[in-house]
C-alpha cells in the first residue's frame, strides 16, 4: 500500500501533503487530521503513517493510537474524531456515488458500473474524495486517467 498515485507525484517525495493512502486510513480509523497537524510531524512520523497497515481491526486500533500519540506530542491535544462509516460508499460496488458520476460527466467521461466495480477500494475512495464539493478537484481527471477510465 506504500505505492503512491501518479497524480500525487508533485508532493509525495517530501510528503508535504497528506497522500490519499493516508487519507484512506484516516477515514478507516476515524481521525480527522488537519494539514497543519501533518506539517508539524517529522518526515519519519509521516512515513510511519504511510507504512503502517490499517486494514484488520487490530491494525486500525493500533494505527489510530499511533496517530493520536503523534498528534498529542506535537499539539498537546488529540485530533478530532471522524465518524466511521459502517458501509462506506467506496466499498459499495453496486452503485456509483452521485458526486463521482456528476464529476465524471462534468469532465466528459461516462463512468460505467462495470468500471466502478473493477476499481480497488482505495481507487474508489480517491474518486469519491476528489469529486466532493469543496475539495480541490484538479486531480479528478488525472486520477480517472491513471485508473484507465478515460
Amino acid at each position: 500500500m506504500s505505492d503512491f498515485f501518479q497524480f500525487e507525484a508533485d508532493f509525495v517525495e517530501s510528503l508535504r501533503c497528506i497522500p490519499m493512502q493516508v487519507r484512506y486510513k484516516l477515514d478507516t480509523c476515524g481521525v480527522k487530521l488537519k494539514l497543519q497537524h501533518w506539517h508539524q510531524f517529522t518526515q519519519g512520523e509521516r512515513q510511519s503513517l504511510v507504512d503502517l497497515p490499517c486494514v484488520m481491526e487490530g491494525e486500525v486500533v493500533s494505527y489510530r493510537e499511533h496517530l493520536q500519540r503523534i498528534v498529542v506530542e506535537h499539539t498537546g491535544h488529540a485530533a478530532s474524531d471522524l465518524p466511521i462509516e459502517v458501509c462506506p460508499a467506496w466499498m459499495d460496488e453496486t452503485a456509483i456515488p452521485v458526486s463521482v458520476q456528476e464529476k465524471a460527466t462534468e469532465t466528459g467521461v461516462a463512468l460505467t458500473l462495470e468500471q466502478w466495480r473493477s476499481l480497488l477500494p482505495l481507487q474508489r475512495f480517491v474518486l469519491l474524495k476528489l469529486s466532493r464539493s469543496g475539495h480541490e478537484n484538479s486531480n479528478f481527471l488525472p486520477a480517472m486517467q491513471e485508473f484507465q477510465l478515460v
